[in-house]
């Protein structure tokens, strides 16, 4: 069956509604294009509760710093929505930018304070509340039961369940597991930005995460120590660290023994990449 295209809000809502009045339940997962095997891996977990999938794709300018990739991010749309036909996406919502925000950029914001402040959120000032915004008001326009993310961006995703609960959203937030290549580099749509000397370089991130883990395991508990550690490690590896911590599941002080994440954000050339590793200690 071929997927339905919607670019406009009133096309949109005519959809939903008709998915009401059969009594589906919808479920949505936000891209924003350029999709690649994990972008289409999320669609598993949609379809596991929901017994429709919508998959938006809008490349947000509200969450991009002025001296970030916004003007030269890939816009693939075609292939983009031929890809997720073919993995049975049932339709997708790709607006332009004049459709999605009509009055202008300078709009209304959500803010989630204090977890948005930190980690990514102080390496890119304002990026967390322009996620949260349009993902918001896609929540709004779609009125979706069930939302998909990749854990990937782990922060992002505590942010979203944080703004769910807040803004009494009546919607199941999912987090999908992390894609990864054979060496362990998480799937970004970023990636393709690496030289082919920076992509051999690139797995060192989720290596050290690896190696933390594996001495949280044997029982070392020196946290300060253990992220100098593998911040140094990244810098060998020709790595520009922005940070690495050890922390709660949400983000917060670890307490050990229990669950922990291990965060972490480094530039390689012009490209920054993040990974997370969550392990139980």
């Amino acid at each position: 069956m071929a997927i339905t295209r919607l670019h406009d809000v009133a096309a949109l809502r005519a959809w939903r509604h008709t998915q009401g009045q059969d009594n589906r339940r919808v479920a949505l997962v936000p891209t924003m294009g350029n999709l690649h095997r994990g972008h289409l891996a999320l669609l598993d977990s949609a379809r596991a509760h929901a017994d429709v999938v919508i998959a938006s794709i809008f490349v947000n300018p509200l969450q991009f710093g002025p001296n970030e990739d916004f003007d030269r991010y890939p816009r693939t749309l075609e292939a983009d929505v031929a890809a997720l036909e073919d993995a049975g996406c049932d339709a997708v919502f790709a607006p332009s930018e004049r459709t999605l925000y009509p009055h202008g950029r300078d709009i209304a914001h959500i803010h989630v304070p204090h977890l948005g402040d930190h980690l990514c959120g102080a390496d890119r000032p304002g990026h967390f509340d322009g996620v949260t915004t349009v993902v918001a008001l896609l929540f709004h326009l779609v009125q979706p039961d069930a939302a998909v993310f990749g854990r990937k961006d782990y922060q992002q995703l505590q942010l979203i369940q944080r703004m769910v609960r807040d803004l009494h959203f009546p919607i199941r937030v999912i987090g999908h597991p992390i894609e990864r290549e054979a060496d362990g580099l998480a799937l970004s749509s970023r990636n393709q930005y690496l030289s082919a000397e920076e992509r051999v370089r690139a797995p060192a991130l989720h290596a050290t995460l690896r190696m933390l883990a594996e001495a949280l395991a044997a029982g070392e508990r020196d946290i300060d120590a253990m992220e100098a550690r593998g911040r140094a490690l990244l810098e060998q590896a020709g790595l520009a660290p922005s940070y690495l911590r050890i922390l709660s599941p949400d983000l917060q002080d670890p307490e050990i023994p229990g669950e922990v994440v291990i965060v972490a954000a480094a530039r390689l050339g012009d490209t920054r990449l993040i990974d997370n590793l969550m392990v139980h200690v």
